[in-house]
């Protein structure tokens, strides 16, 4: 049995660390004096990018033993296409998860760009299919799909994106998307289909999962809940006759070489947490995001006064909101017992995980050298192969 471990990479700026909420490295905040990744020489601008400190970033997580990589996409982070692209050239072996909404392309087009960086990269390329959660922020992307037709729509997008790279000619005439005669040039077409990870919680994005996914992708929940959201996966494609898909979590980390010294970064980082927007978070979010809808429920009751009311198992802590933008449950605690819940959730049937951490630079070197090998159990970690061809990148 092999566990791939992805990292993450923060493409919308980078938090210096959980304790600073108002200090962000890279040009998505306003470069000062102190600034880094850019910033400042002699009051002018040292000529680093953001991409720089991104590669930084792949490059640690690869020499840390990370699988591959998670580029998350949202309106106010950089494009993961264009960003796997550059960051190919910094690193070997490492695998891109490219975050995407299906809604917001062409299936053919997705088809003939996906395989020329698989073909470019030797085959590093991996799909994180997300289909919104709805509210302001899928409307930002002028999208007003409602929520079953938004994972009806994703579907019959991985059908033809599928379709179009097995070869052609391809037809398909469906609810959102009509081809005839879709194909690929045989370069391209002779590629790899990239693995699919796939998320959502609601029935529709099980459904979907059912007849697509690799891997299916949950957010950290409670363990017992994880449990039965796996079990409905699986009871799904039973009825449905499909096999059904590996399981993977994204998870962040904040471990310590202590218990004691891994809150006391908790307990720094909450004394700067902004009461209404905590109170907002707890209330709920806007959209339709059942996993979103989920968090908020295992939330119910928790006090603002003390971080540790958050704690909804042990290391399990659903805070991590307030502190940076992501989901909210993560793990806390030493090396070891963050290795021992991350083992625990491998006995519960996790087979693949992306981790991360604040910030995400030289936590990599941290939970990679730390972290990782302390992982017991009937298992191997994935260690990343040299892709078959390698272009000259």
């Amino acid at each position: 049995m092999s566990i791939d471990i992805y990292w993450r990479i923060g493409m919308g700026g980078d938090k210096e660390s959980l304790r600073h909420p108002d200090k962000t490295r890279g040009d998505w905040d306003r470069v000062r004096p102190g600034s880094i990744a850019p910033g400042l020489r002699r009051g002018a601008p040292d000529g680093f990018t953001y991409l720089d400190h991104m590669a930084d970033v792949a490059r640690a997580a690869e020499q840390a033993g990370f699988y591959g990589g998670l580029l998350p996409s949202f309106p106010m982070t950089d494009d993961p296409w264009a960003s796997a692209a550059a960051l190919a050239r910094e690193t070997r072996t490492w695998r891109f998860m490219i975050a995407f909404q299906p809604g917001f392309l062409n299936p053919v087009h997705a088809a003939r760009m996906s395989a020329s960086l698989q073909r470019a990269t030797g085959g590093r390329t991996v799909f994180n299919v997300i289909t919104g959660g709805g509210g302001p922020a899928q409307l930002w992307w002028g999208d007003k799909v409602a929520h079953d037709d938004r994972y009806a729509r994703t579907s019959e997008f991985l059908d033809v994106l599928r379709g179009v790279w097995d070869g052609g000619p391809f037809d398909f005439d469906g609810r959102f998307y009509r081809v005839e005669g879709g194909g690929l040039p045989s370069p391209l077409a002779a590629q790899d289909f990239p693995e699919i990870y796939f998320s959502g919680s609601s029935a529709a994005a099980i459904d979907a999962a059912g007849r697509h996914a690799d891997y299916y992708l949950s957010w950290l929940e409670p363990f017992d809940q994880l449990a039965r959201k796996f079990d409905a996966v699986r009871e799904h494609c039973a009825k449905t006759g499909s096999p059904p898909p590996k399981f993977a979590v994204r998870v962040d980390v904040l471990a310590r070489e202590t218990e004691a010294a891994a809150w006391r970064e908790v307990r720094r980082g909450w004394e700067n947490v902004d009461d209404a927007a905590a109170d907002g978070f707890l209330r709920g979010r806007e959209g339709d995001s059942v996993g979103a809808a989920r968090t908020g429920g295992f939330l119910a009751g928790a006090s603002l006064r003390d971080p540790a009311g958050f704690t909804v198992a042990p290391g399990v802590w659903g805070g991590f909101s307030l502190l940076r933008p992501g989901p909210a449950f993560g793990l806390v605690g030493s090396y070891q017992h963050v290795a021992e819940r991350l083992d625990d959730l491998i006995a519960l049937g996790v087979d693949a995980f992306i981790l991360a951490a604040t910030p995400h630079l030289e936590e990599a070197y941290r939970i990679g050298e730390e972290v990782l090998p302390l992982l017991r159990g009937p298992h191997d970690l994935t260690a990343p192969d040299a892709p078959a061809a390698l272009s000259a990148v």
